[in-house]
């Protein structure tokens, strides 16, 4: 693999992980993303800087890792910059939550502003909430504060609803409340999530919105996490393509990237992989067992048990089984390529 490829632990879907959540936070009249970059700032400047997108990126690095406060807090020169005159609303979302959508990041943007509030928290109801950050409400019902599990009490313990670590906070007061933010708690860091409680107590409204889908909020930061998440993800994308008309046999076993595009009238046999920027026409047929990266497959085309990869295969062209496309290799409209055939450039 090569060194300016996203590591496999960092990718899902066949996109880095933080890909989904910057799309999840492109809402209209965003005016930029400030990203955070601390263990190999530069990998990770240029991975995102490859990223397509209208909205400026901005990164900063954060050279102590002191905690998710301290982290805000080195934003807050940008955050202002891009401010200027305006209170605006910032939305914090860590970059490991590639499950998380943008209707659900719109809608708690949407809740926050009508109930004016200085910070609304995403959060989410677990039956087991172990590991997770707790929601500590007041009598009123907003959020009085959030306790990190090993700061909690038993009692605290004992609550279900959870922080997710996605919150929308109002500019002016953002910075001035992690000025208040110490580290006097078991990790010795900087905590975000004390944001809460110093709003709340200082009278600003401190307010949450409970995810109906809490799965959106999985975060990855292992290989049991990338898997679970790489599961969901690889569902979502093969529903998406079956309303769109494309015929699936067994979605369990076939593999679709999040960058493929598919054409209505397309059929995919059981086993079929397709990965990076592969293109196929309307009515092609591919598998079963079919590997194919980064390639055009044209309209009507029908390929078996094949390897293809970086090739180019006309409309109505047939690729025999077993056969390997390499770089380069290009299949002319209506040809047949024999089974077992190898084809570079």
């Amino acid at each position: 693999m090569r060194s300016d490829r996203p590591k496999p632990l960092h990718v899902v879907g066949g996109r880095p992980l933080a890909y989904f959540v910057l799309d999840a936070t492109e809402l209209d009249g965003l005016r930029a993303t400030v990203v955070v970059v601390g263990h190999q700032a530069q990998w990770v400047e240029k991975v995102l800087g490859d990223r397509p997108s209208s909205v400026p990126v901005r990164f900063v690095e954060q050279f102590e890792q002191l905690g998710t406060g301290h982290a805000v807090a080195v934003a807050m020169p940008i955050v202002t910059e891009v401010a200027g005159e305006d209170d605006i609303d910032v939305v914090i979302v860590p970059s490991d939550t590639p499950l998380l959508r943008r209707a659900t990041i719109a809608d708690l943007v949407e809740r926050h502003r009508e109930r004016g509030a200085a910070i609304t928290v995403l959060t989410a109801d677990l039956a087991d909430a172990t590991g997770y950050g707790r929601i500590i409400r007041a009598r009123d019902g907003e959020v009085e504060r959030i306790v990190e599990e090993r700061d909690a009490t038993d009692d605290e313990r004992r609550v279900t609803e959870v922080n997710t670590a996605i919150m929308v906070v109002r500019a002016s007061l953002l910075g001035p409340a992690l000025r208040r933010v110490d580290r006097r708690n078991a990790q010795r860091e900087y905590y975000l999530t004390d944001v809460v409680s110093v709003l709340h107590d200082a009278g600003h409204r401190a307010e949450a919105v409970v995810l109906v889908d809490p799965e959106e909020a999985m975060g990855v930061n292992d290989r049991e996490q990338l898997a679970a998440a790489e599961a969901v993800m690889r569902e979502r994308i093969n529903r998406r393509w079956l309303r769109e008309g494309v015929t699936i046999w067994d979605p369990s076993t076939t593999y679709v990237d999040a960058d493929v595009v598919l054409a209505p009238g397309v059929s995919l046999l059981p086993g079929t992989v397709l990965r990076g920027h592969t293109v196929v026409g309307a009515g092609a047929s591919i598998g079963p067992n079919a590997h194919v990266s980064d390639s055009v497959v044209g309209a009507n085309a029908r390929l078996g048990t094949v390897e293809v990869d970086r090739a180019s295969i006309g409309d109505g062209a047939t690729v025999g089984s077993f056969s390997v496309l390499g770089p380069g290799a290009t299949i002319a409209p209506g040809e047949v390529v024999a089974a077992g055939t190898q084809r570079t450039f």
